[in-house]
């Protein structure tokens, strides 16, 4: 099993390698393994791929075991905080923690850093009401359809409605008993050219983990978490072929979002999960279940919801803290607010924060994704 996954890997990276070397960006184009794959009853195989993982294997045989998938899908064991005869289960091994150090985290505060082990997929700045992120060339998909019709997402009309953030967050700190979408969604005010408090553009960033990748998931930044959703979703693969055939992937994919508010106004962290790896675990609350069996799955049926305590404030967090894991390889779509110069000329706006990654590359847990700096 694992040489043919291994083969079957180094097949499709060569692919997509050559591709980008000529320039090459693979198309939207739905085929007919699209369309096979929603007949199968992938959330119950990766039920079943969970429970085979999480058998105990015999101590002798972790090693060996353990070596194997990570020369199969690269994985780094010289990284790993335990011996190799010390986790019981290939689950206990997928989830594994580093060694102290591993991953240092950027501590400039004008920094956002990577939550994840990945590779970029896309990232940019969102524009628009109707704001969407590209899935792969020739269709996207909708924001607020990720994060769930309940977000406080701050739209920007055109760039002439700007949410002022200050507003926001003093409006959240109210020690009131409204409902956390009626505090975050303060009153968006037109925006003044003249006024002196700094513009916010809201930007996202769309990074795919590897199988073989560190599969936990850290904190970008200081924020507050504020609301938890669980989106009972599909189960279909994340990689390469599956994002250029099949529609609408991360939105009709289970999914937990995190939404909140950091330095620079609002803050969502959606970790998408894919076939055989249903279960998402959050270390901030262990008690949350993903990937549970259901008598019919509905595609309307609102997320699971859950608003953290103390209201208005949330679960604070620092850069760099634990947040999740994935059982196996998956995807994480960041979406948040930065600062954007004040000049803003025929509706475009001049971005004050810059990535500092490019499509393609290769990203660690604490590594810088943009930064920004005063004008």
């Amino acid at each position: 099993m694992l040489g043919v996954l291994h083969a079957r890997r180094l097949y499709d990276d060569k692919k997509v390698e050559e591709a980008r070397e000529k320039g090459i960006e693979f198309e939207f184009q739905p085929d007919v393994k699209a369309s096979f794959l929603r007949l199968l009853p992938l959330r119950s195989i990766s039920r079943c791929w969970g429970f085979l993982t999480g058998v105990e294997l015999p101590v002798w045989l972790r090693p060996y075991a353990y070596r194997a998938w990570a020369r199969a899908f690269h994985s780094n064991l010289e990284e790993a905080a335990l011996p190799l005869d010390e986790y019981a289960s290939l689950r206990h091994f997928f989830v594994r923690s580093l060694k102290e150090g591993s991953r240092p985290i950027d501590s400039d505060p004008r920094c956002l850093v990577s939550p994840v082990d990945g590779t970029i997929l896309r990232f940019g700045e969102l524009k628009g009401a109707g704001a969407m992120i590209e899935q792969v060339k020739g269709f996207s998909y909708s924001v607020s359809s990720l994060l769930g019709a309940s977000s406080c997402l701050p739209m920007i009309a055109q760039g002439d409605m700007q949410e002022e953030v200050s507003e926001q967050e003093s409006t959240v700190k109210e020690k009131s008993k409204k409902s956390w979408w009626s505090i975050s969604l303060a009153s968006p005010k037109v925006w003044d050219p003249v006024s002196a408090r700094p513009m916010k553009g809201l930007f996202y960033c769309v990074i795919y983990l590897k199988p073989g990748d560190y599969h936990r998931i850290h904190s970008p930044a200081d924020w507050s978490i504020l609301v938890r959703r669980h989106f009972s979703g599909r189960l279909f693969p994340v990689n390469e072929r599956a994002a250029r055939t099949i529609k609408n992937l991360y939105v009709e994919n289970e999914r937990v979002v995190l939404e909140g508010l950091w330095q620079e106004g609002f803050m969502a962290m959606a970790a998408v999960g894919a076939t055989n790896i249903g279960s998402i675990e959050l270390s901030i609350e262990p008690e949350l279940q993903t990937n549970r069996p259901r008598k019919k799955l509905l595609p309307s049926e609102p997320p699971e919801e859950r608003l953290y305590e103390p209201e208005g404030v949330g679960m604070m967090l620092k850069k760099g803290d634990e947040v999740a894991a994935f059982n196996m390889g998956s995807t994480v779509v960041l979406v948040f607010q930065a600062p954007i110069s004040k000049s803003v000329e025929l509706g475009n706006s001049s971005s004050e924060f810059e990535f500092s990654i490019k499509r393609g590359d290769r990203i660690r847990v604490g590594e810088a994704l943009g930064r920004w700096h005063d004008l």
